[in-house]
């Protein structure tokens, strides 16, 4: 709370300087642009070199990615990609100019093409920006000054460009507004792009031309300002006063109407009862409406049945499971980066699932949710190290609670111990990506291309996560006790790694308490006073945790004045001035419900990928956070709404549109769905009405995700052909959407859908009863013969591409020389995965061993990688 008021104070100090500024200084007046300044050859005034070198030269394209902006340079000259570092830059530059003799310098020759260039001509003979280098060089190529004002904001008219008719014109101006009061037209300096061309295109000046109907956006991009001005050009002539009567009961509806009379489309009808019950019923649990939960809500008039429904839907362990299973996805609950973090293989993708599961069950806000595993550590509060091993280890007991008594945790220390998550650029980048809904990755090596974020901004938002621990030990002031109760373990002697792991697993089971490896924090010490001593907040690969961090486009943090380095973090989210935290968890709710984000792709906040509705965003991030994060009300206001009730059908102004909410867009539902409507559709009637509430056998409530737990469940292998998250990196698209031959081979031909149709206890055998028809579960010996075939090529499918995948992955890891012990682990896996097959009958034991021992020869032999087609 400390530094939420420091952030308040920090935040207020800015607006009242600002109101100052209005108030007691008058408006400076707006220098007029380089491009006049500069359009003799006799101007006097010298070049600023962050106001105007580097962004020419981003505009000229010499620090792109394509020309000296790349990792190797070119021709011996390297800029930042992108720009932004000055110091650099300046050095790089001031080796290719002649201050003596200010015309020969390389960099205006190459510009100039008076010499080879292999970039071609970047400066015209007596332009401006000829000028404007000549000048600078001839004023000694001064640096960037020390202590330079910041760039407060980028103010770009107009704020929004309406056209009615292709060809339309409107020019951009771009003023930059310093924090010295200084306002300047930079429109020449800056650099334009469009998010669509078809719809509105932008030359280089900034002038913007219509073309075809629609809505896009236009960016500036000056300095570290990005600036996206929206584009409209309406779709039909029913836009402006021309526009029908429609009904906007809510205020989400009166904002998504609000854009759709822009732009000339009609919402389309409200959705019939049946369809809102079935599409309610999917979205929020997961399962379908059952037969006798159908007739009733149709049967039911009063007027507000549906939000009734919604309220109970809301309630049941559907929403629970498919909500958990969500906010897994996004935090990243995966079997393979939690390898080895408990004893018992497997058991922590269970406990994080559990941990998780308890708080959406409370409707515990999300802020809450958060700072548990944003704070968290293993311990808990005022717990020692041996109540901590006692505590824990009572979970794995044959009588104990297993996974769901580590929901009673305080924190889900998983999430910092998994293997993806261990140096400080990972967790900036997963932290970014899970919490703030950005992909800041960029920013780690330069300048971010669309983004307001510098690779300085990277550095220093890494000081927050340095500080803390996660490993397979305990804390150095426990490590006593650590190695006395492994002492008391008896056959522990000499065994590490896996042999160890396996030890402890076993004694777990029998009762007994053994020692945990913990995630913990240090707290920050001054530099000055811990300069001769070792610093316990030092790792490999994450250095020392400096005494100071900078939060995102906000202050810097003395982090030697809070015991955890990550409270001041955890503050910031919660704060209303923060601007991605509750509009990054908004923006997924809402895609989840219309396919699409408000800011599409869901997980790619940045300020040139603009929302495509921002008042709306605006709004429901507002009220999400008045709403102390309630996550239910958050589902509520979106359900409630006419424009999530709306019909699938198009009218002839919205047919094309599948980005302003006009109409819904049938989807392809996600893999755990799709799985469960399945079985449930091919059940009776007792049990399809069990289906909504026991989850012990639904694909909505398997815990963790990745290949290393593929095919411990009967509906891996159907979750993976629909798509299921791999939860493999800081991207929404490791859940996959798309249609393929496979699923619809799968729906037609797999053992497994064929049983379920085949069951006893299924539709189709209650059906044939009730009717007095006959119902066998026999075949015909041929066509029994053909399912077991189709079966064992499914299978054989299905191993060899595992074993694709894990050679594929040994070649890796062999290729980057990683350690013995990790190569050995992909090889034990690959020799487990064969095993499978074995038992499995796909293929025999002597073609195993003979591919393992082939494998084994070819690490001495250096020989080439075996053909699974010869193996599986």
């Amino acid at each position: 709370m400390r530094f939420y008021r420091t952030l308040m104070l920090f935040t207020g100090l800015l607006a009242t300087t600002a109101l100052s500024l209005q108030a007691d200084e008058p408006v400076q007046a707006v220098s007029p642009s380089v491009s006049e300044r500069f359009v003799a050859a006799t101007a006097t005034e010298t070049p600023d070199f962050q106001k105007h070198i580097v962004p020419l030269l981003g505009k000229l394209g010499c620090n792109g990615r394509a020309c000296h902006g790349s990792f190797q340079g070119r021709g011996g000259f390297r800029l930042s990609l992108f720009g932004y570092d000055f110091a650099t830059d300046h050095d790089e530059l001031y080796g290719r100019v002649d201050t003596e003799s200010a015309a020969q310098s390389l960099i205006l020759q190459k510009g100039l093409m008076e010499i080879q260039h292999e970039g071609g001509q970047r400066l015209k003979p007596g332009s401006w920006e000829h000028h404007l280098m000549l000048r600078w060089v001839e004023a000694g190529a001064p640096a960037r000054i020390q202590d330079p004002p910041a760039l407060v904001r980028l103010e770009v008219t107009p704020a929004e460009i309406l056209f009615t008719a292709s060809g339309q014109q409107q020019p951009l101006r771009a003023v930059a507004v310093w924090s010295s009061g200084a306002r300047e037209d930079v429109t020449a300096l800056c650099r334009f792009q469009t998010n669509d061309d078809q719809i509105a295109e932008i030359t280089q000046n900034g002038l913007v031309t219509a073309a075809e109907p629609g809505d896009t956006h236009v960016v500036a991009f000056y300095d570290s300002a990005v600036v996206p001005v929206p584009v409209i050009r309406p779709v039909t002539p029913q836009y402006g006063d021309q526009y029908p009567l429609v009904s906007a009961p809510t205020k989400i509806d009166e904002l998504v109407v609000q854009k759709l009379r822009k732009i000339g489309v009609v919402q389309s009808e409200t959705c019939t009862d049946a369809e809102f019950l079935r599409r309610a019923s999917l979205d929020v649990t997961g399962t379908l409406p059952t037969p006798s939960e159908i007739r009733e809500f149709l049967a039911d008039q009063s007027p507000d049945k549906r939000a009734r429904k919604i309220d109970e839907l809301l309630e049941r362990p559907g929403y629970v499971a498919w909500w958990t299973t969500k906010i897994c996805d996004i935090t990243g609950n995966s079997d393979d980066k939690l390898n080895n973090v408990t004893p018992v293989q497997a058991e922590a993708s269970k406990q994080w699932y559990e941990w998780v599961e308890k708080r959406v069950r409370d409707n515990m806000p999300w802020d809450r949710i958060v700072e548990g595993i944003v704070l968290a550590n293993s311990r808990n509060p005022n717990e020692s190290y041996q109540q901590y091993c006692e505590n824990v280890s009572k979970l794995y007991h044959k009588d104990g609670p297993g996974a769901s008594g580590y929901a009673e945790r305080q924190g889900l220390a998983h999430f910092w111990a998994r293997q993806n998550f261990q140096t400080s650029e990972d967790r900036v980048i997963a932290f970014a990506y899970t919490f703030l809904g950005t992909r800041i990755q960029c920013a780690q090596c330069h300048k971010h291309p669309f983004d307001q974020w510098t690779q300085d901004d990277f550095k220093q938002f890494e000081g927050f996560f340095k500080s803390t621990v996660g490993r397979q030990n305990a804390r150095p002031d426990a490590k006593a006790d650590y190695d006395k109760m492994l002492a008391e373990i008896t056959g522990t002697d000499g065994k590490k790694g896996n042999d160890l792991r396996r030890v402890l697993a076993e004694q777990l089971q029998k009762g007994a308490t053994v020692p945990l490896g913990e995630v913990y924090t240090t707290k920050v010490q001054a530099r000055a006073a811990t300069r001769n001593r070792p610093n316990p907040n030092q790792r490999r690969g994450n250095g020392p945790a400096p005494a100071t961090a900078k939060i995102l486009a906000g202050p810097v943090v003395d982090l030697t004045q809070f015991e955890d380095a990550r409270q001041p973090l955890m503050d910031w989210l919660r704060s209303p001035e923060n601007p991605l935290f509750a509009r990054a968890f908004v923006n997924r709710v809402w895609a989840s419900y219309f396919n699409v984000g408000i800011v599409q792709p869901a997980d790619d906040l940045n300020l040139a990928n603009p929302p495509v509705n921002a008042p709306l965003l605006d709004y429901l991030a507002k009220g999400f956070i008045e709403h102390q994060f309630d996550m239910k009300w958050l589902h509520r206001e979106i359900l409630n709404s006419r424009t999530y009730q709306l019909s699938w059908i198009p009218n002839s102004t919205n047919r094309q549109d599948e980005r302003n909410f006009s109409r819904a867009v049938p989807r392809r539902l996600p893999a755990e769905i799709a799985w469960d409507i399945m079985m449930q559709a091919s059940l009776n009637t007792e049990k399809n009405s069990e289906f909504v509430t026991a989850l012990d056998k639904r694909a909505l409530s398997i815990p963790g995700s990745g290949l290393r737990q593929r095919n411990r469940n009967p509906a891996d292998y159907a979750l993976t052909v629909f798509g299921r998250s791999i939860r493999e990196s800081n991207c929404d698209c490791d859940r996959s959407d798309e249609p393929s031959l496979l699923q619809t081979i799968f729906v037609q031909n797999d053992g497994q859908v064929l049983s379920m149709l085949d069951s006893s206890d299924g539709w189709l055998a209650e059906t044939c009863r009730q009717n007095n028809l006959q119902f066998t579960r026999k075949s015909s010996d041929d066509a029994a013969a053909a399912q077991q075939a189709r079966t064992k090529a499914q299978l054989k499918a299905r191993f060899t591409e595992q074993l694709k995948k894990l050679q594929d992955q040994l070649a890796k890891a062999e290729e980057d020389k990683l350690a013995e012990r990790q190569i050995n682990s992909i090889r034990t896996q690959i020799r487990r995965l064969r095993e499978q097959a074995v038992a499995r009958g796909v293929i025999a034991a002597d073609a195993a061993d003979a591919a393992t021992a082939a494998e084994h020869s070819a690490v001495a032999q250096a020989a080439p990688q075996l053909n699974t087609d010869t193996i599986i």
